[in-house]
């Protein structure tokens, strides 16, 4: 394929008097690995699991379906007595939930889907490809042995694990888990999330009309994002609301939060100016561990702990955050529940733009797919256009020193995977 890539270093260096920031994969492995899953363990109704990540292996007792049964209403009959032009007597009726006797010679069972093949048949032939006569039943086409059986045990045999530990469940599995018998699953617990924004410049939606709107007022986007990305991973949400800009609030909401949360999440103030008090604030009750990422957009990123909770901080930029909530925070949030895949694998998608100007940073564009099955990208890659998001279907993960040429090869993650 074509090419316009560079190579270049693994991180940005760093300016004088600041520590390199920090690899993207180095970051995450180290979140990663202080994400210890929750210990304790609830039983919810299998009606209600979407979405959680199971806490046990689910060993199925029984074998489903549980016997030889049809896959068509029709006829049950012995392929060997089948004959062109030939009558079978109808020797029995069999609907789903009952169970025939054995299939007497030269004679055929009215059966419905689901309903037991009765002994000796070893065929069921739809009824479009039957004729009821006075005398029976005439079999238009030669049957085959097997045919429309669905065999027991052929989904799920009986001592067989179905559902495995950490995997978060989907409808499709709640309805697996009610075939073999479980009214209630065993499920990691849902984290408890304290989420609060800071900065003195904002303002929320519906307290102040727009044509009230202060000089360097913005209404608060992220506040609304962030709360449904973590309902969607099934945590639990307490909104602190907006803290104002001053080391003492925020050190105050910061130790509030701690005492009965699992993850403290905040948005903005984690970068290194003079109003940005998080870092001092997280470093005054406890423990900074990672601070700046070598990814775009999101480089003001943090980790901490304070006391029992973990903390992270987001940029207050609006596609920052939601970014680096997605690659970050989503897998992190994840792993403390015990789900053993926590990052959607990319595709592989040819590229129908031009990037020419490689960043020192790994970056993730926005860009959607199009109509020929390439990608296309949105115009402006501003970390402050959320328009961008919304527009997209995903993000290209493009590395550190790549620029892109129209048919190069990218790595494209849905959003549809990294809001599941």
């Amino acid at each position: 394929m074509s090419s316009a890539s560079t190579t270049a270093p693994a991180s940005p260096a760093p300016q004088p008097g600041r520590a390199p920031l920090k690899p993207l994969d180095q970051a995450l492995a180290e979140l990663l690995a202080r994400a210890a899953p929750l210990h304790c363990v609830e039983a919810v109704s299998t009606f209600d699991a979407d979405g959680r990540v199971l806490a046990q292996d689910l060993v199925s007792s029984l074998d489903v379906p549980a016997h030889d049964n049809s896959s068509m209403d029709g006829y049950a009959v012995r392929a060997s007595d089948w004959a062109e032009g030939a009558v079978l007597q109808v020797s029995q009726r069999i609907p789903a939930g009952s169970s025939g006797h054995a299939l007497a010679p030269a004679s055929a069972a009215r059966i419905f889907t689901g309903a037991p093949i009765p002994p000796g048949a070893d065929a069921v032939v739809m009824q479009e490809d039957c004729e009821a006569v006075e005398e029976g039943v005439r079999i238009k086409a030669q049957p085959q042995l097997g045919q429309w059986i669905r065999r027991r045990g052929e989904d799920v045999a009986a001592g067989a694990v179905v559902l495995r530990r950490g995997e978060r469940l989907t409808p499709a599995s709640l309805g697996l888990a009610a075939s073999i018998g479980f009214d209630k699953l065993q499920v990691a617990p849902r984290v408890r999330v304290a989420l609060f924004s800071t900065g003195d410049e904002l303002v929320m939606p519906g307290e102040v009309a727009p044509a009230d709107m202060k000089p360097g007022a913005i209404y608060n986007s992220n506040r609304f994002f962030l709360r449904a990305l973590l309902l969607r991973l099934g945590c639990t949400v307490t909104d602190l609301g907006i803290v104002p800009d001053r080391l003492d609030a925020t050190i105050a909401a910061l130790k509030g939060a701690s005492q009965a949360h699992d993850l403290i999440l905040t948005s903005g103030g984690v970068s290194v100016g003079e109003e940005d008090h998080i870092k001092p604030a997280v470093q005054a009750l406890g423990e900074l561990a990672l601070w700046q990422i070598a990814m775009k957009p999101g480089k003001p990123f943090a980790y901490g702990k304070l006391g029992g909770a973990h903390f992270i901080g987001l940029p207050g930029n609006p596609v920052s955050s939601f970014v680096t909530f997605l690659v970050l925070v989503r897998p992190f949030l994840l792993k403390l529940q015990g789900a053993t895949e926590v990052a959607p694998s990319p595709i592989a998608l040819p590229a129908h733009f031009d990037w020419p100007k490689a960043d020192k940073r790994r970056e993730f564009l926005r860009a959607r797919r199009n109509a020929d099955g390439g990608l296309e990208l949105f115009g402006n890659q501003s970390s402050g256009v959320l328009t961008s998001a919304v527009w997209g279907d995903g993000v290209i993960d493009n590395p550190a020193g790549r620029a892109i040429a129209h048919g190069d090869m990218v790595q494209f993650i849905p959003f549809s995977a990294l809001m599941a």
